[in-house]
C-alpha cells in the first residue's frame, strides 16, 4: 500500500526531523565539551548515590571513585559527540541524495540510523536503565535527569521511525 505523502515530501520530512535531532544532539555534546563542569556534579551525585533514599540494599552499587566517575562522564560525552557526528553525516547524505533513486536514498540513511540508535542506547540504557534504576537516580529530587532523557528518547524514536520508512521510488 502506498503512502498518501509523495516520496519527496517524506524525504524532506525525514531530513528535517533528523536535522533537528542532530542539532539537539550536537548542542548537548557541545555544551558538555565546552562547559564540562556544569554536568560533572550531576554525574558525581548520581554515581555516588548520595542524594537517594540511601537504602543499604541499593547503595552498595554506588561509585565514589573520582577516576571511575570521570571515565563514566567522558564515556557519556563521547557517546553524545559520536551520535551527533553520525547523525550529521546522515543528514548531509540525505540532503545530497534527496532526488536520487530509492536505493541510493535508503543507503544514505545508514549513518543517521547508527547515530540515532547510539543516542537511544545512551538515553534508554545509560540514563533510564543504569542511571535511574541501577543508581536510583529517580529517588533524587535534585539530580534526576529521567525527564530530559525521556524527552530525548521520544525525539530520537520519532526520528528513527521516519528513517525506517522505506522509500522505493525509482
Amino acid at each position: 500500500m502506498k503512502s498518501a505523502a509523495p516520496s519527496g515530501t517524506r524525504r524532506l520530512a525525514t531530513a528535517a526531523v533528523l536535522g533537528c535531532y542532530t542539532l539537539l544532539l550536537g548542542l548537548i555534546a557541545l555544551n558538555n565539551i565546552t562547559d564540562p563542569g556544569t554536568n560533572w556534579p550531576f554525574v558525581q551525585h548520581v554515581l555516588a548515590m548520595d542524594t537517594t533514599f540511601e537504602s543499604p540494599r541499593l547503595t552498595w552499587r554506588a561509585i565514589t571513585n573520582p577516576m571511575l566517575q570521570g571515565l563514566a562522564y567522558a564515556a557519556i560525552i563521547a557517546t553524545q559527540a559520536v551520535a551527533a557526528g553520525l547523525c550529521a553525516v546522515g543528514f548531509v547524505r540525505l540532503l545530497r541524495r534527496r532526488a536520487r533513486p530509492g536505493g541510493e536514498f535508503e543507503r544514505a540513511k545508514r549513518a543517521a540510523i547508527l547515530g540515532v540508535t547510539l543516542s537511544l542506547v545512551l538515553w534508554l540504557g545509560g540514563f533510564l536503565a543504569i542511571g535511574a534504576e541501577w543508581f536510583a537516580m529517580w529517588q533524587s529530587e535534585r539530580w534526576n535527569s529521567s525527564e530530559p532523557a525521556t524527552r530525548y528518547l521520544i525525539a530520537g524514536g520519532i526520528a528513527l521511525l521516519l528513517l525506517f520508512q522505506r522509500d522505493d521510488r525509482a
